[in-house]
């Protein structure tokens, strides 16, 4: 049988990844980006892998949970290819309840995450005195820990995949003709370019602003949310915090006092982190589509050609089960992309 060729335009998390499942599937694969890999919100610093909460259970929830629980499989093969690490670690999170109501739904869903996770992750109430000293403080001295989520620093995971990749002899390009099936994964780009064509709006980017501090909490040290601040400790000593969700801004890169604000609530939340020395900040823009899904299947514009987009603050936890289904789509004709997930559901 021949082999499959597939161009993959955009170098983001999306891409790279698509264009890795394709790879190990046998396709000769081509990654065009002019500005080049993980350039626009994929190069970031968070890397907050977190399920949506266990309960109203549907198809983008169930998709997320298995793209998670793929998460480490994919990422080890990452690294193994390529021998550069993404700081992948399903490491936890801990978040404090504020008051009785907040106990009182977390502790339904935990009775719904031991069915809705299949057994294969948790979601339990604990004490803080059981959490050692990497934990919030807490109003009511009780804390949700899930066992589901995970972390990873964005900007190493797209180094590691261009590692990978490299390996097998695929380079990321600035420029280069379509062969083959065509995916076209170009971030704000290409939702902007839907907007023209429909005359109304598709998807939009969300501006966002994050930090990195010197501060080692540990190599295996949970993440933190805590008043609607992500605290990741990343495996190579660092920590990020983030992030702002900014509809409206004028430099889509630069960062001001918004940050600040973040900083501080993550240091009001968690004292322990005061004094930390900030030693990046960082800012760009997340492609966010009309239903807030990933935008995935065939291209609304160029027909027999297909779209990986929209992955608004969780593209890189959905990245495994995109890369899979897309992958599958290209090259099998095997369409397992959800109803919610479909173009027309942004049109």
């Amino acid at each position: 049988m021949a082999m499959a060729d597939v161009t993959i335009r955009g170098a983001g998390i999306f891409g790279l990844s698509i264009a890795w499942a394709c790879v190990s599937r046998g396709a000769r694969v081509h990654v065009v980006d002019p500005f080049g890999p993980g350039a626009g919100s994929s190069g970031g610093l968070v890397g907050a892998l977190a399920p949506h909460v266990p309960e109203n259970w549907n198809a983008k929830k169930a998709f997320q949970f298995d793209s998670l629980i793929m998460a480490e499989g994919f990422w080890t093969g990452v690294e193994g290819a390529g021998g550069v690490s993404p700081g992948y670690g399903r490491t936890g999170r801990i978040q404090p309840l504020a008051d009785d109501r907040a106990v009182a739904l977390a502790h339904e869903r935990a009775e719904k995450a031991r069915s809705l996770w299949q057994g294969r992750a948790e979601w339990r109430v604990c004490p803080v005195g059981e959490m050692g000293g990497w934990c919030p403080p807490s109003p009511t001295g009780l804390v949700v820990q899930d066992t589901l989520s995970a972390r990873m620093h964005p900007r190493r995971a797209c180094a590691a995949l261009v590692a990978a990749l490299a390996v097998r002899g695929v380079k990321v390009l600035a420029e280069a003709p379509d062969r083959g099936q065509v995916i076209h994964a170009t971030g704000i780009a290409g939702l902007q370019e839907l907007n023209r064509a429909h005359g109304r709006t598709v998807g939009t980017g969300v501006k966002g602003q994050a930090a990195l501090l010197r501060f080692d909490a540990g190599r295996q040290a949970p993440q933190l949310f805590a008043d609607t601040v992500h605290i990741v400790p990343h495996a190579d000593g660092t920590l990020a915090i983030g992030s702002t969700s900014e509809r409206d801004y004028d430099d889509p890169t630069s960062t001001d006092a918004a940050l600040d604000a973040v900083l501080d609530r993550a240091v009001q939340a968690v004292p322990l982190l005061h004094g930390a020395e900030v030693i990046e900040r960082w800012a760009d823009v997340r492609p966010r589509s009309r239903s807030r899904a990933p935008m995935l299947g065939a291209h609304p514009l160029y027909p027999g050609q297909f779209i990986a987009n929209g992955g608004f603050k969780i593209g890189f936890g959905m990245a495994p089960k995109v890369a899979q289904v897309m992958a599958e789509l290209v090259l099998e004709g095997r369409d397992h992309i959800p109803e919610d997930f479909r173009p027309e559901a942004s049109l």
